[in-house]
């Protein structure tokens, strides 16, 4: 199944998409909540729901290109990221393997949909791009969770453009500052349910392009700490609920790490594209003052 947040009078919907059309659940099936992580929240059986709207002649088809998008999850309980969780990344980075994953926390006023404006900060010209897979988490992940068993909690994976502004996030040891500007976290446009994919959405193509030239080109497979290893990593130390979202971190060919470097600015475009999930598009604009 494939899924995606619209909006609807400025207010998020929670869609099931069928080719190039959208059909609201909340319409199709008026018990489903409105929104991804309400349903998440409540248990809802989205699978089902979903077959059965896709299943009604009845049901009203919108076009998924003539509707304004919301970040997928708009409002997560929790964003954990990851950095330096790609071998050539920490290598290119002068970095080491890290020993244990480089957690920071992304706020939910930082996110932005596929097709939203990524914004260059007023304060800094060093606003870089990192392609990335994100997980979402479908239900509530109990402390100590084991590794083997930590894959079962995961709904579905989107596409994260983890924007960072460099100079802000190495002012201190802690990157958090430089990865919460307003309008940096792009996520979308589609989720793709964990069924759909490999195991830990692992051995997929994951590429980033600025203004079409590949920037970035990996495979999830090259992750140096996979999708349930982190989640039972995190599972020791907090409670992951329905609704939060891991993003996995990027691989090699960031701006700052090349000579010169390379900064994205006004009249870019970042597209993240990982195979069979989709394609997250973003063109970059100066922040208005």
């Amino acid at each position: 199944m494939k899924f995606t947040t619209y909006l609807r009078d400025g207010a998020p919907r929670l869609a099931v998409v069928d080719g190039n059309d959208l059909i609201d659940l909340n319409d199709a099936q008026p018990k489903v909540p409105a929104d991804l992580r309400a349903a998440l929240k409540a248990g809802t059986d989205l699978h089902a729901a979903a077959r059965a709207a896709l299943g009604d002649s009845a049901a009203r088809r919108i076009a998924l290109a003539g509707v304004p998008l919301a970040p997928l999850v708009p409002e997560p309980g929790k964003t954990v990221c990851l950095g330096l969780n790609y071998f050539d990344h920490a290598k290119e980075g002068g970095r080491e393997k890290p020993d244990y994953p480089w957690f920071f926390f992304r706020g939910a006023s930082s996110l932005i949909a596929h097709g939203d404006d990524g914004v260059v900060p007023s304060v800094s010209a060093r606003f870089d791009y990192e392609a990335e897979l994100a997980v979402v988490i479908g239900r509530k992940v109990p402390r100590h969770t084991r590794e083997a068993d930590a894959l079962a909690y995961v709904f579905g994976y989107s596409c994260f453009n983890d924007m960072s502004v460099r100079d802000y996030q190495k002012r201190t040891p802690q990157w958090t500052i430089g990865k919460n500007f307003d309008g940096t976290g792009a996520f979308g446009p589609l989720l793709v349910t964990a069924d759909e994919l490999p195991p830990g959405a692992a051995g997929l193509k994951i590429q980033g392009r600025l203004n079409g030239q590949v920037m970035q080109d990996a495979n999830t497979s090259d992750m140096i700490f996979n999708v349930a290893e982190t989640i039972a990593l995190l599972a020791d130390v907090l409670t992951l609920e329905p609704g939060d979202v891991i993003v996995m971190g990027t691989p090699a060919g960031v701006g700052q790490a090349r000579t010169p470097p390379v900064w994205m600015k006004a009249g870019d475009t970042y597209e993240v594209e990982i195979e069979r999930i989709g394609t997250l598009a973003n063109a970059i604009v100066n922040e208005a003052r």
